[in-house]
């Protein structure tokens, strides 16, 4: 009880039963304390449309749009002013598409951009503001932005968060409050709609790596780590708009680091484990010097054998990534600024919905999120939103090498890390000079080994 804020259940539900936020309850029978979950997303095997051989596709669209209707409709209730996150991405753009739809007058949105054209999606943004007319405005990040405020983030998460997108959402909250007190974003939609690119790759991966042999992966795998990422992706670079826009990806060295690592891994657990974590299980030990537990990962991946992969990867991402990651960023940077956000993409009764969707309603012609997309075309020209995924990211890795590096090499500093002597120093000095020479990219790694010591710093 006193890790946990909990306030007294209604009577009429259970006797004796405390909420335990978020999402759970205690029961107490006087002897014994149960952690139930008052809600949970339903088995797909309850689906009518999914085990029908036939399926009307244009009903269950309007189904879906009259129920991403009606949740953004109840979320537009509010005695305070009201707006819009609008990042430029599918998600956001489904949001403020229907918040206008249901506005009588233009409702306030808000973007951030960056100056690199690599994660700037302000100018869609602009322009998806532009068409459904809605109240725009736009700021632009720079690193010295970004560094007055990385100082505060331990205090603003109160945990060592290793997201550095927690910038641009605590700056994006910060412009949002200083003209609405409410505001809608589009988070959940890749957890319910596939829409990470990571999904279809792991899916791929996973199907013809079972035709290998494991020695033969290993050798390929310690080949191609010898090619430098940076050299990779200048080959690549050219021949990108040529690509299927599933290949089209924004930032290339990440995914061939991943895909790499994923080729010396057995089974769907361990490959997606290669494309979601910061660090493979040996390079824990080699970290730390000892192995970490399973978690609630390998639990929710043992309790969705019955789904097929797509949906199982989404699955765990729901139970996992989403609220642990995605929503305590964006709940933690929107409150520290006063700001309250709604989520209508994660309404009880849509997440229902598209838990029942088959793989083929998510992700087709190379694309995730198709039905999302297809509603998203009833209010707005494809030529908006039909593009490479960009993510809401920043260019840390960048930043790391420029005018964050003094920060890094101080807070990562051979006498700070053996005074505290948790980690590996010369393990880490060997991650962090192969990123600051452009060799390899571990721009993650050194944000939360980062983020591990101002925090350390400011708490402990």
């Amino acid at each position: 009880f006193l890790h946990y804020q909990y306030i007294p259940a209604p009577r009429t539900i259970f006797k004796n039963t405390f909420k335990l936020l978020p999402g759970y309850y205690l029961l107490a029978d006087g002897k014994h304390v149960v952690q139930k979950a008052y809600w949970s997303i339903p088995s797909r095997l309850c689906s009518a449309f999914y085990s029908a051989t036939h399926y009307d596709e244009s009903h269950i669209i309007d189904q879906l749009d009259n129920l991403l209707s009606r949740s953004v409709a109840d979320r537009l209730v509010s005695d305070v002013p009201l707006g819009a996150l609008l990042s430029g991405g599918v998600d956001s753009s489904v949001v403020v598409a229907l918040m206008q739809k249901a506005s009588i007058r233009p409702i306030k949105t808000f973007t951030i951009g960056f100056k690199d054209e690599k994660y700037n999606e302000a100018p869609w943004a602009r322009r998806i503001a532009a068409y459904l007319g809605t109240n725009h405005t736009e700021l632009f990040l720079d690193p010295h932005q970004a560094r007055n405020l990385i100082q505060n983030l331990p205090d603003i998460y109160d945990e060592p968060f290793a997201d550095a997108s927690a910038i641009p959402t605590y700056l994006v909250s910060k412009l949002t409050r200083s003209q609405v007190t409410v505001a809608l974003s589009g988070d959940g939609g890749d957890e319910l709609f596939a829409g990470y690119v990571r999904y279809w790759m792991t899916k791929s991966i996973a199907k013809r790596l079972s035709l290998i042999p494991l020695k033969i992966r290993a050798f390929l795998a310690e080949a191609l780590k010898q090619l430098p990422p940076h050299w990779i992706e200048r080959c690549y670079i050219p021949w990108r708009e040529f690509l299927p826009k599933r290949f089209q990806f924004t930032n290339f060295q990440d995914k061939w680091q991943k895909m790499v690592l994923m080729l010396t891994q057995n089974g769907l657990l361990e490959i997606y484990r290669s494309a979601i974590c910061l660090w493979e299980n040996e390079e824990i030990k080699h970290l730390i010097g000892r192995s970490v537990s399973d978690s609630r990962y390998e639990q929710v991946f043992s309790e969705e054998l019955n789904l097929p992969i797509l949906s199982r990867l989404m699955r765990v991402d729901q139970q996992t990534y989403l609220p642990d990651g995605m929503l305590t960023k964006v709940d933690r940077a929107s409150m520290a600024n006063g700001l309250e956000i709604r989520v209508p993409l994660l309404d009880h009764r849509i997440v229902e919905f598209t838990a029942q969707l088959p793989d083929s309603l998510q992700y087709r012609n190379g694309s995730g999120k198709y039905l999302l997309k297809k509603i998203l075309g009833r209010y707005l020209p494809e030529e908006l939103f039909e593009r490479a995924k960009m993510g809401f990211g920043v260019p840390i890795d960048q930043w790391l090498r420029g005018p964050l590096q003094p920060m890094l090499r101080d807070y990562l500093s051979n006498d700070r890390l053996r005074n505290e002597g948790l980690f590996n120093t010369h393990f880490l000095n060997q991650k962090l000079d192969q990123h600051l020479s452009g060799q390899c990219n571990h721009h993650h790694r050194q944000w939360a080994v980062l983020m591990w010591e101002m925090w350390r710093e400011r708490w402990l």
